[in-house]
């Protein structure tokens, strides 16, 4: 069923929600750009409708809000360990189709890919998801060819209709909550994109063969290994342990669950000195492979959502979907070699 609110009918819905969840959405934080004089759009806690940035992309995704970049699993003493307590609140985050997507793929890894993630579920399963209608495309989106510029399994969507927000909700426990504070009923479709500027095409037969083309070369140089690609991606799920010990008794600690990097320097380091991956451009290949071919494999579609925020990071101008359009190339490159 769809509403039409007015601006203190949508943020008394979202006072009503402050009492049972954590409300997050892309924010506009000014001055905290990448330069002294820019802003930076990222997901942060809300309270009106007003700090909503419904007309950018934001730079980072939803994803520290799944997992943390750094989260206590547990506490240790020479005798005892204790789990660390989940939230106490649950959270209502307000993001667009192509980071919905995402979250399928986090799902994916840690809910069903052979075994389930306890911290990730105690989490995920208090988590509601309300759609941010795309009215048009940003810059460096390829969500149209990645098939995610649309999405139905969301438990609400809203964006700005006129002087007031459209709302179209899909749980029914928020029924009664939208009748008492929307204006009126209504029809509501969200807004999605159906074109892009960029585009991209994964080839057909695709395969690991393709790691033996020259193409990585390229990124031997280019790339500089500072992971901003990973950190920034809803898709990317590497983590590192580490153990910390408390300074006034070293027998005492925590265990931390940290957001880790494939394309950071160490991020392959083994016991006993081994090291795999050395090279910038072997970690490009497996971190492309990763997105477009093996995820596929593995749970029927591709990982990478076409958000493009890897293109909008890299201070080199590296092109993930350029790469990707690369991959035809590539594979004729190497399918000439062992016909020859």
């Amino acid at each position: 069923m769809g509403f039409l609110f007015a601006e203190n009918g949508i943020n008394a819905v979202f006072e009503k929600w402050a009492e049972e969840y954590h409300v997050y959405a892309p924010k506009r934080m000014e001055g905290k750009g990448a330069f002294s004089d820019t802003d930076s759009v990222r997901y942060e806690e809300i309270n009106k409708v007003e700090e909503i940035e419904f007309d950018l992309k934001s730079h980072f995704s939803f994803k520290d809000i799944l997992l943390p970049m750094s989260e206590t699993l547990f506490f240790f003493t020479e005798e005892q360990v204790k789990e660390a307590d989940g939230p106490k609140k649950g959270a209502v985050i307000l993001l667009r189709s192509c980071d919905l997507h995402a979250v399928r793929r986090l799902d994916e890894i840690y809910l069903k890919n052979g075994f389930e993630d306890y911290y990730y579920k105690r989490l995920r399963e208090n988590v509601r998801f309300v759609l941010l209608g795309c009215k048009q495309a940003f810059e460096n989106c390829f969500c149209v060819d990645m098939e995610t510029n649309r999405a139905d399994f969301y438990d609400a969507s809203i964006e700005k209709d006129g002087d007031g927000y459209a709302v179209d909700n899909h749980y029914s426990d928020w029924e009664p909550l939208f009748l008492a504070n929307s204006m009126e009923k209504k029809e509501v479709s969200p807004s999605y994109v159906t074109e892009t500027e960029v585009r991209v095409e994964v080839p057909e037969g695709l395969s690991l063969d393709v790691s033996k083309s020259r193409m990585w070369d390229e990124y031997d140089k280019r790339c500089i290994d500072c992971g901003r690609c990973n950190y920034v991606c809803p898709t990317c799920t590497c983590f590192t342990m580490q153990d910390i010990f408390y300074t006034d008794n070293g027998k005492v600690g925590e265990r931390r669950r940290v957001t880790a990097s494939c394309m950071v320097n160490g991020y392959t380091d083994v016991a006993g000195g081994g090291s795999y991956r050395q090279k910038n451009g072997q970690r490009m290949r497996f971190k492309t492979l990763h997105k477009v071919y093996d995820f596929k494999k593995r749970f029927g579609y591709h990982m990478c959502v076409g958000c493009g925020r890897c293109d909008d990071a890299c201070p080199e101008y590296i092109s993930f979907s350029n790469i990707i359009n690369k991959l035809k190339d590539a594979v004729a490159e190497v399918n000439d070699h062992d016909e020859k």
